[in-house]
């Protein structure tokens, strides 16, 4: 039997299959569906999308705020009725089952679908709050109709109110001592064989950068200033914040030396805000004449640089931006770049030179006003504001002395520590605390060596000039030392030092008693 395939037959010719009829019903299908697909796109365009309003993001949210955080940002699905978001915004401070309304002042601005609440200051330091977001309706092109949006709440904590500071009796006596306030907890920190003669906390406080000796075995022979040497220690605390900054996971004091003093005596040294640079200010072991700065990256494997300068150099610090040095140079205050150098003269050439002031006390966060003391012929002293653009502004002229100067975080109130001359036959200077109310200061300087009426005392202090003060981070109070009498063991008169909490209030005018913390301690310091 022979089998035979007919051409003709459909089944049998594959390359023309339902005579092209089935290609036609899928193309016509596919061109039906892309032009529904079509319209309701440009549907949505023109319609908007009509989904619930709602907030996508919340920089703040389970984080823990610092002084430096100046802004939270909300972040809608849609473009939003401006006033509605705004008036519906509220605050609260406590924990979820003792929540209690507050309010913090600030001012808002839009950018697109983001709101940025900018503060007025910094929010206290040890507490939690929660934000909380009602009623507020979306904005569309068209129509009358405001969709109202889905509520809104999340949490967010300050950090603790914690400082540091070196102890002064028994066990603590020399040791970097860390005490948090919020959680009534105190670690010491460094190991019992250094002694600690300076200090700066990281922008994050999980990290002390401090200079330290070791400590002598002979009790009866004194440690030596000129030995120290440059350290790190961490304190254990890992904060969550809204930044990308990450702290360093490592429990408390793991200490790490940054440099030695085999070459070079340490002096001073400064720390950067962001915590990547160090300037710190050395002398030559084999020539006494070098002493100058030198630039240490801490966050780099790089060796420390030399800032090479054709005159002496006295006092500096790193401005707000790490970017440059403020030191005093010569006659005057110089600023210089860090990063930049002159490689043909091989000296470091300032960005500006102020050749009537001899010191820098401060600076505001910002960088747009510092702190300056002006040496005047008659002996008396004047304190300046300087700021960026160029401007000098005389504050007063004193007798006394004029020793630190911290801003304020909203750059209205200089703190300062000051001297006030007292006459008769001996020098004596009695210093005292005062706040500066910067809005107030008049147009013409007060050239007489008076107390003007916008400087108002806080508290008087016993007769010392080497008090410190520190200015919390959300300003709420001062931390200092005093020395007070004391007896040793065996029965003689001595003198401690024991730490103060100066706290500071809305009006200026009305001081505050200061709290004794009842810590035997030197040289408190915030962290921030």
């Amino acid at each position: 039997m022979c089998l035979t395939l007919n051409p003709s037959r459909p089944e049998n010719n594959r390359s023309n299959p339902n005579d092209g009829r089935f290609p036609l019903r899928l193309d016509r299908a596919a061109i039906g569906l892309i032009s529904v697909l079509t319209v309701l796109i440009v549907g949505l365009l023109l319609l908007g999308y009509r989904g619930k309003p709602q907030v996508r993001s919340f920089n703040w949210a389970d984080r823990q705020v610092g002084a430096q955080d100046t802004a939270l940002t909300l972040s809608f699905n849609r473009p939003m009725d401006l006033g509605s978001v705004e008036k519906n915004i509220k605050f609260f401070t406590g924990e979820d089952k003792d929540l209690k309304p507050t309010i913090i002042s600030g001012r808002s601005s839009w950018s697109g679908r983001k709101l940025f609440y900018t503060l007025d200051r910094p929010l206290p330091y040890g507490q939690s709050f929660q934000v909380r977001v009602e009623g507020g309706q979306d904005r569309f092109r068209s129509g009358d109709y405001h969709e109202t949006m889905q509520p809104f709440q999340a949490s967010f904590k300050t950090r603790d109110r914690s400082f540091a500071y070196v102890g002064a009796e028994g066990e603590e006596e020399g040791r970097l001592v860390l005490f948090n306030l919020t959680q009534n907890q105190k670690i010491v920190l460094t190991p019992p064989n250094l002694v600690v003669f300076d200090f700066k906390p990281y922008p994050l406080g999980d990290r002390i950068l401090f200079s330290a000796t070791a400590r002598s075995a002979n009790p009866a022979i004194p440690t030596s200033l000129v030995e120290q040497e440059l350290y790190t220690v961490s304190t254990g605390l890992r904060i969550n914040t809204p930044s990308d900054d990450v702290p360093v996971v490592a429990d408390a004091r793991q200490v790490t030396k940054v440099l030695d003093n085999r070459e070079f005596q340490l002096l001073k040294f400064d720390l950067s805000t962001d915590g990547k640079t160090a300037v710190v200010q050395r002398v030559n072991r084999k020539d006494q004449t070098q002493s100058t700065p030198w630039v240490i990256r801490l966050s780099t494997e790089q060796k420390p640089e030399a800032l090479k300068f054709d005159q002496p150099t006295g006092e500096f610090l790193i401005t707000p931006d790490s970017q440059a040095l403020v030191v005093a140079q010569g006659q005057g205050i110089a600023v210089v770049n860090l990063d930049q150098t002159s490689e043909k003269e091989g000296k470091s050439e300032p960005l500006s030179f102020l050749p009537k002031f001899g010191n820098v006390l401060g600076m505001s966060a910002d960088g747009s006003t510092a702190a300056m003391v002006k040496f005047n012929t008659d002996f008396t002293r004047s304190l300046y504001l300087v700021s960026n653009q160029g401007t000098e502004t005389e504050i007063f002229k004193t007798t006394g002395s004029i020793l630190k100067a911290q801003f304020s975080a909203n750059r209205r109130t200089l703190y300062c520590l000051l001297t006030e001359l007292i006459s008769g036959e001996q020098y004596v200077e009695k210093p005292y605390i005062a706040a500066i109310d910067l809005s107030a200061i008049p147009k013409q300087p007060i050239k007489a060596a008076i107390q003007p009426p916008f400087i108002h005392p806080l508290l008087r202090l016993a007769d010392q000039r080497g008090v410190q003060m520190s200015l919390s981070p959300d300003n709420v109070g001062i931390l200092l030392d005093q020395k007070v009498p004391a007896i040793t063991q065996d029965g003689k008169p001595t003198q401690t030092s024991r730490l103060w909490l100066l706290p500071l209030g809305e009006d200026l005018t009305k001081p505050i008693d200061p709290v004794d913390l009842n810590i035997p301690g030197l040289l408190p310091r915030w962290l921030p």
